[in-house]
């Protein structure tokens, strides 16, 4: 029996043969004769790698959602990056093939990334491997794809993004990989697909196990290749007891979460795109607590309209059937790039030009979807909130604004629903002035993941930060326990939309603290609510 560890990006125990998922990583240097046919195959494999991609964003689209299939935007953006195809284009004129033009250049670039010390410009190495290897495939005639005659566990050095959803998931238990990260696309996938998975394995990638029996155990980190029995028999044990409770959390479902002593708390459900909704119903939440308005603007090469941002807004209003729905305007900019928006680099993005600061400064962008937003409103319960706010000022110029676009649609005869203005408390700023805000707005909800990473100085997408990293930080439970009680002296509910709100060993803290409402991933909302019956406070 083999033994290992690795870092698990999400829960769950899976038990299966091996597929090892391995790539060609040398090619022979192969010289050319004529130099525009090397061209020319260079600019068709462009061409025919986006069509792929086309075909695989709506793939993506349609089985996980819209804002997940917007990784595929950035190895699109890849294709016209002059960095990229003008290294190529000149490696081809030297007297190379464009297939092993397309490998050196693709090859030299990854490497040049993944040194870097931000973690976003490293996950860009997987991008640009990804979108080589796909136009190297094109140019050499290999098939495409990688083929699992049954379920199993894929074990690769790396997966990205296009290669593992690309894969049929059905057939998919579980991922291990040597390289990677818990904040990288691929692991987001991965928990939005539900596999069980590892990264940052210490396993060798060896053909030679392929066929052989592994376990994954995402709860402790941990793989077996060939276990022995008793291994087998403990992991067997284990997985039955995680479907079992699973299915005993069932018996939460159309309950009410309200705590043994009659505190109530609303469970509501953080999404990405309206494709979503399923899971928020499979979850039974109460609400939407968050719906990214991000996933209308990714993955595409222009503004979308005012027709279209109305038209996916109703659609999950109407969904919804009168249950709340809380709309974050756009949030475009820090770790979220999109190339027609045409922002500028910054030394530290996090702390840059983004969210409500493009909205207040690019307000055509921000009428569109505010139009939208008011229009659709009409077909449902509608609030909308406003992230990254540091200022009653900021506050008050929105709210000018929101009035403005209101009374500019009833003037044309269009109506309208009753909309809840609140902003999300993620900047310490706003968390020291939450009193003096509190008086401006319906609402708060508090994202906890830029909190965190704003009062602790620490960059959450940094591994090499996660010892230092403390979401609960005595620090952040006060923010936290002040935050609320403002809200309440000013008789507004507060309710938190990040990572923490799905903490279990928090769920008391909250409900002593008196939030009204937890936002979380809908997988999670029963598991929760069955915290919350369960809880004395």
């Amino acid at each position: 029996m083999i033994a290992g560890r690795g870092r698990p990006v999400y829960e769950g125990v899976a038990i299966g043969r091996i597929y090892v998922h391995t790539k060609n990583q040398a090619m022979a240097e192969r010289k050319c004769s004529d130099i525009e046919k090397e061209l020319r195959r260079f600019q068709e494999a462009k061409e025919k790698a986006a069509e792929e991609l086309s075909i695989l964003y709506e793939k993506i689209a349609s089985e996980i959602g819209e804002e997940q299939a917007a990784i595929i935007e950035v190895q699109s953006l890849l294709l016209n990056d002059l960095d990229y195809t003008e290294g190529i284009e000149a490696m081809i004129k030297s007297g190379n093939d464009a297939a092993f033009s397309v490998h050196e250049i693709g090859a030299a670039q990854a490497s040049t990334f993944a040194a870097l010390d931000d973690e976003y410009m490293k996950a860009r190495a997987a991008d640009i491997r990804d979108i080589s290897d796909r136009l190297v495939r094109i140019l050499t005639g290999a098939e495409q794809g990688f083929r699992m005659d049954e379920p199993g566990i894929i074990v690769a050095e790396d997966l990205t993004p296009s290669e593992t959803v690309a894969l049929d998931k059905d057939r998919i238990l579980a991922f291990v990989t040597r390289q990677g990260s818990s904040n990288s696309h691929t692991a987001i996938l991965a928990r939005v697909m539900n596999i069980p998975s590892l990264v940052l394995t210490d396993i060798d990638i060896d053909p030679s196990l392929n066929g052989h029996t592994m376990i994954v155990d995402g709860f402790a980190g941990t793989y077996f290749i060939d276990p022995d029995e008793k291994t087998m028999s403990e992991m067997v044990a284990k997985k039955k007891s995680a479907g079992e409770y699973k299915a005993g959390l069932e018996e939460y479902r159309g309950r009410e979460s309200i705590s043994a002593s009659g505190r109530k708390v609303k469970l509501f459900a953080n999404i990405g795109s309206p494709s979503d909704i399923k899971y928020v119903i499979d979850g039974d939440a109460e609400g939407i607590g968050l719906l990214r308005s991000e996933f209308l603007y990714l993955g595409r090469d222009t503004f979308p309209t005012e027709d279209e941002l109305f038209e996916a807004y109703r659609s999950v209003l109407e969904a919804m059937s009168g249950k709340k729905v809380v709309i974050r305007t756009l949030d475009i900019g820090a770790d979220k790039k999109v190339g027609y928006f045409g922002l500028a680099p910054e030394e530290n993005p996090a702390l840059g030009y983004r969210g409500i600061r493009i909205c207040l400064t690019q307000k055509d962008i921000f009428r569109t979807q505010l139009r939208a937003i008011y229009r659709a409103s009409a077909y449902g319960n509608a609030s909308i909130m406003f992230p990254m706010i540091i200022s009653v000022k900021e506050v008050r110029e929105i709210k000018a604004f929101c009035s403005e676009v209101e009374k500019e649609l009833h003037d044309e005869g269009t109506t309208t629903g009753r909309v809840e203005l609140g902003i999300m408390i993620e900047t310490p700023a706003a968390a020291l002035i939450s009193d003096m805000l509190a008086s401006e707005v319906d609402f708060f909800s508090v994202g906890t993941n830029d909190l965190t990473q704003y009062t602790l100085a620490i960059d959450r997408q940094n591994e090499k930060l996660d010892a230092f990293y403390d979401a609960h930080h005595p620090a952040i439970m006060r923010f936290l326990e002040m935050i609320a009680a403002n809200a309440h002296k000013a008789g507004i509910w507060a309710g938190i939309c990040g990572e923490l709100a799905g903490d279990l060993s928090l769920t008391d803290e909250f409900l002593r603290m008196g939030y009204d409402e937890l936002s979380v991933a809908p997988s999670r909302i029963l598991e929760l609510r069955k915290n919350v019956i369960s809880s004395e406070v």
